[in-house]
């Protein structure tokens, strides 16, 4: 017996490590055939496509066995702890934050209502407009960091939208979608912003209250010790570790750590940190993130819902970016951007995935959402992905030739 339980869990594991050489695989291919595309097709989105065609719906040569979910779970903490880190703090104190909420705000209005006219049930209309006024700002800088965007206009502006874009349904999907009162879930939320301060200036308060320890930190920060890298990983994991236990979303966690991060690092090591976190996390958990992700799109659903599965980015694009583009184009101030600009910022805040996952599942653990219905949902959310920073970068190219 003790036998059979012994080959059972080394067949786990070799399947996971089979599993795990595709995806990476997959990782890898998907850059290289960007550039045959010459850009124009993200490797974001080639890597959805290529873990659809490797998971389980197409040609099933890798599964979650083992710790893939737990890559790929890292992999979104990865993604987010970045978005935070890059965001420029000073911009989320400026007009223009203040008017991307005001947006977002009439984009979750317009959309419930829109979804509650169809359906006339509330909850489903709440969940349908969380997950359609979300912005993958994790997903998008992958794709703005490839085309030179991140110090431009066009990437500060899709940051602030991205931000609250990201934020903000993760604070609504927590208030409003929760099995807790609104009460309870606040005081939950004010209690991790608590437990995010203290863990945010508790190296700090260490290094000043023992020096010993800030000498001993700072000699293992090179070479094979890494302790900055460890130190970053490790308030990641603890973020993430918090909202679990909170039942919150583990994104919340992630973005945290990285805002964290972006307001206690000093600027003389900020660029060197963030080119170290690049190289850290785009190695192995992102990629796995978003190949994992691909590998839950059930081609069959796509297949036998194609047209339900089109019409959700084009839902998402006037739900999202058209106010957007509207915003944009009303902006009274002397940063007014041309109008194929505000177009490209409109398409890159209409990308949405991770959020769209996260309501999804979440309707679908409270029995709002069946199975086929959020497969539809999470496989327009991956088109929003493969197609709107695709329209993008055509706009951008046509601007650049008129």
């Amino acid at each position: 017996m003790e036998t059979l339980v012994l080959a059972a869990g080394e067949f786990d594991q070799t399947s996971a490590l089979v599993s795990f050489a595709w995806i990476m695989a997959a990782a890898l291919l998907a850059p290289i055939a960007s550039q045959l595309t010459r850009g124009y097709i993200p490797s974001v989105a080639l890597l959805l496509l290529f873990g659809m065609l490797i998971g389980p719906s197409v040609w099933g040569l890798a599964g979650f066995d083992g710790g893939i979910t737990m890559l790929k779970e890292l992999g979104v903490g990865a993604l987010f702890l970045l978005a935070g880190f890059e965001i420029d703090r000073s911009s989320l104190r400026s007009r223009q934050a203040g008017s991307s909420l005001i947006t977002w705000l009439i984009c979750l209005t317009l959309s419930t209502a829109g979804a509650w006219l169809l359906l006339r049930d509330a909850p489903l209309a709440l969940v349908i407009g969380i997950a359609l006024t979300s912005t993958a700002l994790g997903t998008v800088m992958p794709v703005l960091k490839q085309q030179g965007l991140e110090e431009t206009k066009i990437g500060q502006s899709v940051m602030i939208h991205g931000a609250v874009g990201e934020v903000a349904p993760i604070a609504a999907m927590a208030l409003l979608l929760s099995a807790r009162s609104t009460l309870a879930t606040a005081i939950i939320l004010l209690i991790f912003v608590v437990i995010a301060v203290l863990v945010g200036i508790m190296p700090q308060a260490i290094a000043r209250l023992m020096p010993w320890v800030h000498k001993a930190f700072l000699a293992g920060y090179g070479a094979t010790n890494q302790t900055v890298l460890r130190l970053i990983v490790l308030i990641l994991a603890v973020l993430m570790a918090v909202t679990a236990v909170f039942e919150l979303d583990v994104v919340l966690g992630a973005f945290a750590a990285g805002f964290i991060l972006n307001a206690v690092a000093p600027d003389d090591i900020h660029d060197d940190l963030e080119k170290a976190l690049n190289v850290l996390f785009y190695s192995i958990l992102i990629p796995v993130f978003f190949v994992a992700s691909g590998m839950e799109i059930d081609w069959h659903v796509i297949r036998d819902n194609t047209l339900a599965a089109v019409a959700v980015p084009l839902i998402i694009l006037i739900t999202r970016g058209l106010p957007v583009f509207l915003r944009e184009n009303s902006r009274r101030d002397g940063d007014k951007l041309p109008v194929r600009e505000r177009l490209q910022i409109a398409l890159y805040a209409a990308t949405g995935l991770p959020i769209i996952v996260a309501v999804t599942s979440l309707a679908q653990s409270a029995g709002l959402l069946d199975q086929e219905t959020a497969s539809i949902f999470v496989a327009g959310g991956a088109l929003t992905v493969a197609i709107f920073p695709l329209l993008a970068r055509v706009v951008a190219s046509q601007s650049n030739n008129a």
